[in-house]
């Protein structure tokens, strides 16, 4: 396989980092000349010791002043997550671009800042948190305690803290948003065999990934699934399903995602996932694990402390919950999209089949296959693919035998999966190494996750089928969206050799 431009022997690991410059042109505004009177001063940058550049005059004159001693700051050129997003310069994100616009920072500002609830400007805190971010926070916790904790009790006490402290009106966890994404994977998975796609279907949950596949490999965008991520979809279902139901419109509720990941940060600064009607995204800002951490610290809260309620048999939100919460489902801690179609398989065949798992390299790369017992006869084959390794493998696979080997590859850049994500092993103890902080984490993940109900309460997931059956755009619009090839704009003198 030719490897990108962008792309150096010091990146063959799992977790590839620029080796290039940011090539994004930042935008200039041409000044308006003036004419230069006989004699007038020349000018030069000069850099204090402080790293600020300064325009300055020869004779010591600013450009900008006709007398005096001085110098003119000149601004820091930024670079915004959608240049990020346009530009194919890189694999994946350098930290420092996503800081700016999606921070924990802009999180207090916004809430600091945010009108009274009566005032008419006033817009909804609205938080949601994916499960793998409360296993990473009741890890953090168990490894400073003999006894493990669970993600039911470690929920209650981050909505304590994010309603009571930041004054968020409303907390959820995404698994209700995963499941819809489960049942939405099936579906379109069932449309591509039936004729309407390619195979093997890529899993598209993860961002990093995505990010990969537009700018390295064009070629790989017809076989990733359209579905919307977990964080997408609880987007959707907050900006437009519950803003109906509160009587606010999308630009009226301000919408966090705790995340894992920080690529994620990405996801959601995407343009497709943007309102333009009424200018805003459906996630208006994505924070990490480590970074909520850090708000707690700031306001001086223990999460190993216990919250009032946080021993009931089913997790409340500070104002109710209108979803199903923490639900469980077997498969993998990176949402089990692999698993949701085998079961969707051995649930719907007449036939009773058998499942076997074959590990290629490690358990990030295993092939798991469906066979009718009686006649042996194939019906399903899939694979595990985590680590950009393993995903350079997959990538020359299908390429090769597209239609005759996977019918789906469950693929996500991180080795370990989703609780491996990239910010989640800044808050492993030092005594522990990587692999060692990955499996507390799983292990955290999977401790005594509450039963789910055999009749769950889903009157939410009926309605917005009901509602996405209505018309196939509406569907497509709620639950499904599209990839863009990002063209190379690499030129041989911005590559570091």
């Amino acid at each position: 396989m030719a490897f990108s431009g962008a792309l150096t022997l010091t990146d063959l690991n799992d977790f590839i980092t620029p080796s290039q410059a940011c090539i994004k042109p930042v935008e200039q505004v041409k000044p308006q000349e003036v004419a230069k009177e006989p004699g007038g001063a020349s000018t030069e940058i000069q850099i204090d010791s402080s790293g600020s550049y300064y325009e300055v005059s020869v004779n010591g004159l600013p450009q900008n002043k006709t007398n005096g001693i001085g110098a003119k700051k000149l601004e820091q050129a930024q670079i915004s997550l959608n240049d990020c997003l346009a530009c194919s310069g890189c694999i994946t994100s350098a930290e420092s671009v996503l800081i700016t616009l999606q921070s924990h920072t802009e999180v207090l500002n916004f809430l600091e800042s945010n009108p009274d609830v009566s005032s008419p400007s006033h817009k909804v805190p609205v938080l949601s948190i994916a499960p793998q971010c409360l296993a990473s926070l009741a890890a953090s916790i168990s490894s400073s305690s003999s006894t493990p904790i669970t993600l039911h009790r470690v929920y209650c006490r981050v909505q304590a803290f994010c309603s009571q402290v930041l004054g968020f009106e409303h907390i959820y966890d995404t698994t209700f948003a995963r499941h819809i994404a489960l049942l939405e994977h099936a579906q379109e998975f069932q449309e591509r065999r039936a004729g309407g796609g390619k195979l093997p279907m890529l899993a598209s949950a993860c961002p990093g990934w995505i990010c990969y596949a537009e700018k390295a490999h064009a070629e790989m965008l017809p076989f990733i699934a359209r579905t919307k991520s977990p964080q997408q979809i609880i987007g959707t279902l907050v900006k437009e399903w519950l803003g109906e139901k509160w009587g606010k419109k999308p630009n009226e509720i301000y919408h966090v995602s705790v995340m894992p990941c920080y690529d994620k940060k990405l996801e959601a600064s995407r343009q497709d996932f943007h309102n333009e009607i009424y200018s805003t995204r459906d996630v208006d800002c994505v924070i990490t694990t480590g970074e909520l951490e850090l708000m707690m610290r700031e306001k001086g809260w223990d999460l190993s402390v216990p919250v009032q309620d946080e021993l009931e048999s089913l997790p409340r939100g500070p104002a109710g919950s209108v979803f199903p919460e923490l639900m469980n489902h077997p498969g993998t801690s990176s949402g089990s999209y692999l698993q949701s179609l085998i079961d969707m398989h051995t649930s719907t065949s007449p036939d009773t089949l058998d499942l076997s798992v074959r590990t290629v390299r490690s358990s990030d790369y295993e092939e798991y296959t469906l066979k009718k017992r009686e006649s042996g006869e194939v019906v399903f084959k899939g694979a595990k693919c985590y680590g950009f390794r393993n995903l350079q493998n997959v990538v020359r696979k299908v390429g090769r035998e597209a239609g005759k080997g996977y019918d789906y590859v469950e693929v996500m850049a991180c080795p370990g999966g989703c609780v491996n994500g990239g910010v989640e092993g800044e808050m492993q103890n030092a005594k522990w190494g990587d692999k060692e902080w990955t499996k507390r984490v799983e292990e955290a993940y999977w401790h005594n996750l509450p039963t789910p109900p055999a009749s769950p309460n889903l009157s939410a997931e009926t309605r917005m089928a009901n509602e996405a059956d209505r018309a196939k755009s509406r569907r497509q619009r709620l639950f499904r969206t599209q990839y863009k090839a990002v063209e190379s704009e690499v030129i041989g003198l911005a590559v570091k050799w």
